[in-house]
């Protein structure tokens, strides 16, 4: 009686153990299954959830070295101010004019030519922008005008802060155009016209260009502007 409940016990436990076993080998193959299942679909296993967020992008009002040599062209070397990150920031270009600073009106034109021009598209990834009009036109004084005086197509007021500030700051880097450091604008009216000063203020904040750096246009000298 006692060996046969000794072998009945022995034989629940091997049931027992078995069941154990299958459980396992059934958990075991559950979980390999999963892992080539996932790693079929180039999905990599994780204990956390990942966020990989959006993709990196360029830094602001920066070019590559690579992307500032592709706009070079042959031509005389200047620089524009165009805005990017709300201020005025300097870029190469090169215009085409016959004389450097012997026909005023030619470098205000080559100048304003490539303000009112959309910037490359390398530009644009940077942040890089214009507010001049690209229907805007300089000529030269009339008569009674202060000399070295520049007439735009639109009155200087009118335009947009931003873009009075990249007009200003542009010809103010020309010897030819503000020999003394000022800018002297007017407009198509009737209306005197003023003298702009590029200032530290309106590089920073052009959105304020026709409150800075604005001096009298008027005083006595030769209508021809030459």
């Amino acid at each position: 009686m006692r060996n046969s409940v000794k072998g009945s016990a022995r034989g629940t436990l091997r049931g027992s153990g078995n069941r154990r076993a299958r459980r396992s080998a059934l958990v075991l193959a559950a979980t390999v299954a999963g892992a080539v299942l996932a790693a079929g679909c180039g999905i990599r296993s994780t204990s956390v959830p990942v966020d990989a967020g959006a993709a990196p992008s360029r830094v602001p009002c920066t070019m590559s070295a690579e992307d500032v040599t592709t706009q070079t062209a042959k031509g005389v070397p200047v620089q524009i101010y165009l805005v990017c990150s709300s201020q005025l920031v300097t870029v190469d270009r090169t215009v085409r004019v016959d004389r450097t600073g012997a026909d005023r009106l030619q470098v205000a034109q080559a100048l304003l030519d490539e303000l009112r021009r959309k910037p490359p598209a390398t530009e644009r990834r940077a942040g890089y922008s214009t507010a001049v009009p690209q229907n805007l036109r300089v000529g030269g004084p009339r008569g009674g005008d202060r000399q070295g005086t520049l007439r735009l197509s639109e009155q200087p007021e009118d335009l947009r802060s931003e873009a009075l500030a990249q007009i200003v700051c542009t010809y103010a880097e020309s010897d030819a155009l503000a020999p003394e450091g000022t800018v002297v604008l007017g407009g198509p009216g009737n209306y005197a016209p003023r003298g702009y000063v590029c200032t530290s203020e309106m590089k920073t904040r052009p959105k304020a260009a026709s409150a800075v750096g604005t001096s009298s246009g008027s005083g006595s000298g030769s209508g021809s502007g030459a």
